[in-house]
C-alpha cells in the first residue's frame, strides 16, 4: 500500500475478472465469451474504418450506432446511452442514478461488480438473498430504497426472472430506478425494454459482448426514458467525451443491424446450452434452469474447486467462485462450440465418481 494513495483507494476491493489465460490449445469456458466470431458485415464495417479519419476523434454521441439501436428496438435515439462496455455504462448509472441516501438493493448472488461500484462511488447497499432455488424474489424489494440493480437472467446463477414479476416489482417501486441488467437476455430471456414507455424509473442496459460476438471491441448501452438518459450523458461527458472509437461504433452498427446472423448464432449456443445441460444431468450434475449462454451446476460428489483444478490439467478452464459461500460448490460453465461441450463432457467422464 503506497503513501501516494488516496483514502479511496485504500478502501477499494476492485473486481476480479475472468482469466484470459495463455495456453495454447484450450478449451476456454470461463467468461461466457461467444464460440462464433462477429458478423461479417462487422469485420467489413470495421476494416473500412481503416485510413486518414484516424486523425479526427470519433463522434462523441455515437449517432449512428443510438439511431441503429433505437431502430433495432422501436424507441427513440434520446432513449439510448452507449458506453464503452455495459461495465462503463453500469459505473455511470451507479453515480448518476444510484447514489442517493438510502440503500440500493440487489440479490446476494449476483454480478460480483455491483459492491465494487458501491465502494468506488461511496453508496450504501443492502442484498436481498435469492431463494434456496437461486431465484429472485421480487416480493423481497418491497421496501425503502435507493434503488434495485440485478441481472435478468441472474448471473452467475443463468436464472431469468419473467416479464411479469419485473412490472410487479416497477408498479410497487416509482420513486427509484429501477435497473434490468440484460447482458444475457438474447439466450432465452424475456427483456423488459418493451416496458420502457409504461415506467420512467425503468433503466435496461445490454451489451454487444455476448449475443453480438463483440467482447473485444467493448460496447454497450442502456435505454430508458430521455430523463434518465440526460443523467448518464452528464456523467460521461464530465468523465470521457469519446468512450467509443470509430472501429467500435461502426462495427456495432453492423452487429446492430445483421439480424439474421445474429439470429442464427444465439439459436445455435442455446442449442448447445441445452444439450450441455441434459449431458451433464446424466453425469449426475444438479443443472440450474438457464436462459444464458453459460450453466451453472454442482456435483454431489465432487467438490467444485477440485473438478475446476482437474479440468484445467485437461486443458478446459470453467469458472469457480469461492465467495459467497452458498455458490462455492458450483461451476460457471460457458456454452462453447459442440466441440468444445463434447472435449468437456469427455473429461468429466473421466474424471468423476
Amino acid at each position: 500500500m503506497s503513501r501516494y494513495w488516496s483514502a479511496v483507494v485504500r478502501g477499494l476491493k476492485p473486481y476480479v475478472p475472468g482469466e484470459q489465460p495463455k495456453m495454447a490449445n484450450l478449451v476456454k469456458l470461463n467468461t461466457n465469451e461467444n464460440p462464433y466470431g462477429p458478423s461479417p458485415k462487422v469485420m467489413e464495417a470495421v476494416r473500412a474504418e481503416v485510413g486518414d479519419s484516424l486523425r479526427l476523434y470519433p463522434d462523441p454521441a455515437s449517432d449512428k450506432l443510438r439511431d441503429a439501436i433505437a431502430s433495432n428496438y422501436g424507441v427513440q435515439s434520446n432513449q439510448v446511452f452507449v458506453g464503452n462496455g455495459s461495465d462503463e455504462v453500469l459505473a455511470h448509472i451507479f453515480l448518476a442514478l444510484l447514489k442517493h441516501d438510502a440503500p440500493i438493493l440487489f440479490p446476494d448472488v449476483t454480478y460480483s461488480f455491483y459492491p465494487v461500484y458501491c465502494g468506488l462511488y461511496d453508496i450504501e447497499y443492502r442484498e436481498i438473498p435469492l431463494t434456496d432455488s437461486f431465484e429472485i424474489r421480487v416480493d423481497d424489494y418491497f421496501v425503502p430504497n435507493g434503488g434495485i440493480i440485478f441481472p435478468n437472467p441472474n448471473a452467475p446463477t443463468a436464472r431469468a426472472l419473467g416479464l411479469s414479476e419485473i412490472e410487479r416489482l416497477l408498479e410497487k417501486n416509482t420513486d427509484s430506478v429501477v435497473v434490468i441488467d440484460e447482458a444475457y437476455i438474447d439466450f432465452g430471456g424475456e427483456s423488459a425494454i418493451g416496458l420502457v414507455a409504461k415506467y420512467p424509473q425503468l433503466l435496461v442496459v445490454h451489451t454487444l459482448s455476448k449475443s453480438r460476438s463483440l467482447a473485444g471491441l467493448r460496447v454497450g448501452y442502456a435505454i430508458g426514458q430521455p430523463e434518465l438518459i440526460e443523467a448518464l450523458v452528464r456523467v460521461k461527458d464530465s468523465f470521457n467525451s469519446y468512450p467509443l472509437d470509430r472501429f467500435a461504433q461502426a462495427g456495432a452498427v453492423a452487429a446492430m443491424q445483421d439480424v439474421e446472423y445474429f439470429d442464427e448464432t444465439r439459436r445455435k449456443v442455446m442449442a448447445t446450452r441445452d444439450r450441455l445441460s441434459a449431458e451433464l444431468a446424466s453425469q449426475g450434475f444438479e443443472v440450474l434452469p438457464s436462459a444464458a449462454n453459460f450453466v451453472f451446476a454442482r456435483h454431489p460428489q465432487k467438490d467444485a474447486a477440485e473438478l475446476a483444478a482437474a479440468l484445467r490439467e485437461c486443458s478446459i478452464i470453467v469458472r469457480h467462485f469461492r465467495k459467497p459461500a452458498r455458490i462455492d460448490q458450483f461451476l460457471r460453465i460457458t456454452v462453447g462450440t459442440d466441440e468444445q461441450c463434447d472435449a468437456l463432457i469427455s473429461a468429466l467422464k473421466n474424471l468423476l465418481p
